[in-house]
């Protein structure tokens, strides 16, 4: 049978934190996808194409027209979700984990810079600059070898400041299956950890993921929003004792020795099991788990035989391949002398055959069961979503400070640039007919530094403070002639100097 929706236990704050989304795995595995499973969105507007792949240059940046200064392109974004795809899509989209250090690669050769988000629950590409919704989605379809239907119909495209506060409220757990949970801001980390260790950042990735992860914790620590939110791991205690209420009786099977698998069965053995099977490949793994909850190993190839003696099976494996067929379950029910048996799959893709719903007997659930389950539990938070969101507009607002900044620091570069030629030359045609000692000519050079310095200060703080105002910027490049300055800037070392500040 398909999951039932019987109402929840009114209190679940003695319930454990969210689970962690172990790593992808099964680069070949592709699954059917259910045409009517796919949730079609809306194509979003594309950015100016910019099909060579290579971020803009400082003359292209910087360089003025007669009506207004040209902008820095900030960000832009394709990826999709649980809110936008079912699971069957969501399946064809993730990328393994052993995998991404390539992807990621291919990724910095293709764009020069950009971060994957790649969750149980979502699949994000991050690229700096502006770029066509068809260069990302060219990308994503090389590396996940899904169709490119399957990508344009599941996935939307943000750009620049919407790309800013949408990682700003996953990583607030606003956007999450279950609202304000915890590991969504430890998977934004790791995304960028990796785009880090890929060399795939830079100074633009570097404060989007900062700052994102200050928003995040700043919701939780600010709002209740993260105050006793449901899990997977708590939702399978709900559900199991829908079906046991006497859990202490319950024998709960672990297939796999990850993170999402531990978490779920330390929550059932906090609420009473006592009997734990443990499944996995890695015997030393599958030992330490057992160790861990009280329980005991069986061998892989005796997975049907743990089936029949458990009540509850966790499925959390790190496999290619679903390791519980259809066939499994119906034998497995054979020897269970009519007992029912509830399957919580977290696994994704997912561990089992979608059809073990059809065994009687059993009662399934997989990510997008939970999801459904977990929205039953959203409005006792939904009041804190108004204080999540002017966190978010905060943050934001402080990023496109800093933006705005950024995109004067060529007109600011290029007037101190201009000053200190103009001072060298001032200063070297003065000291040749001086005849200065060189202590009395480093001194000159130190004054003549100062002075420039004090001159430039009120100019320099003008534009920092009005660098939104594309008018005044220009205004101040035909005041002091820098109109032929910037083709010599470095972007990238106007950038890191930025960031620095």
């Amino acid at each position: 049978m398909r999951p039932h929706r019987a109402g929840a236990p009114a209190a679940l704050q003695d319930l454990p934190e969210p689970h962690s989304c172990r790593p992808l795995a099964g680069s070949d595995r592709r699954r059917p996808t259910r045409a009517a499973a796919r949730r079609s969105v809306r194509g979003g507007t594309r950015a100016h194409d910019q099909r060579d792949g290579h971020r803009p240059t400082a003359a292209a940046v910087a360089r003025h027209s007669d009506r207004s200064a040209r902008r820095i392109a900030m960000l832009t974004f394709v990826g999709t979700s649980h809110h936008l795809a079912a699971i069957e899509a969501r399946e064809q989209l993730a990328i393994p984990g052993e995998a991404m250090p390539d992807v990621l690669a291919r990724l910095g050769e293709r764009f020069g810079a950009g971060a994957l988000v790649n969750t149980c629950n979502r699949m994000e590409l991050y690229v700096p600059g502006s770029y066509a919704r068809a260069d990302l989605v060219d990308f994503l379809t090389e590396a996940t070898g899904a169709e490119r239907e399957l990508i344009e119909q599941s996935c939307i495209d943000l750009h620049d400041n919407d790309v800013v506060r949408h990682i700003y409220s996953v990583a607030s757990g606003v956007d999450s299956m279950v609202l304000g949970e915890y590991e969504v801001l430890g998977q934004v980390r790791a995304a960028f950890s990796a785009a880090v260790a890929a060399g795939t950042d830079d100074a633009i990735l570097s404060r989007l993921f900062h700052t994102a992860i200050r928003t995040g914790r700043r919701a939780r620590s600010e709002t209740e929003i993260g105050r006793h939110a449901i899990s997977v791991s708590s939702i399978a205690v709900q559900q199991a004792r829908l079906l046991f209420p006497d859990l202490e009786h319950a024998t709960v099977l672990v297939i796999g020795a990850g993170e999402a698998g531990r978490l779920a069965a330390s929550a059932l053995v906090d609420h009473g099991v006592r009997e734990v099977l443990v499944v996995n490949r890695t015997q030393s793994r599958a030992e330490a788990l057992a160790a861990e909850l009280g329980g005991r190993v069986l061998p892989l190839d005796e997975l049907a035989r743990a089936m029949s003696q458990a009540d509850i099976t966790i499925a959390a494996a790190d496999t290619p391949e679903p390791l519980v067929s259809r066939d499994a379950v119906e034998h497995a029910m054979s020897n269970r002398a009519g007992r029912d048996l509830l399957i919580i799959d977290i696994g994704m893709p997912r561990d089992c055959d979608p059809a073990v719903t059809e065994v009687n007997g059993v009662t399934y659930y997989d990510l997008d069961d939970l999801q459904a389950i977990a929205a039953e539990h959203h409005a006792a938070r939904a009041n804190e979503l108004e204080h999540v969101n002017a966190i978010v507009d905060e943050e934001a607002a402080r990023f496109f400070q800093w933006w705005e900044q950024l995109q004067v620091m060529p007109t600011i570069a290029a007037l101190t640039e201009r000053a200190e030629q103009v001072r060298t030359a001032e200063v070297g045609k003065s000291l040749r007919r001086m005849g200065l000692s060189d202590e009395q000519q480093s001194q000159l050079d130190l004054l003549t530094k100062a002075i420039v310095k004090q001159l430039l200060h009120d100019p320099i703080s003008a534009l920092r403070e009005r660098g939104d105002n594309e008018d005044y910027v220009l205004a101040a490049r035909r005041l002091f002639r820098l109109e032929d300055a910037f083709d010599a800037l470095d972007l990238d070392t106007i950038e890191d100097d930025a960031e620095l500040q």
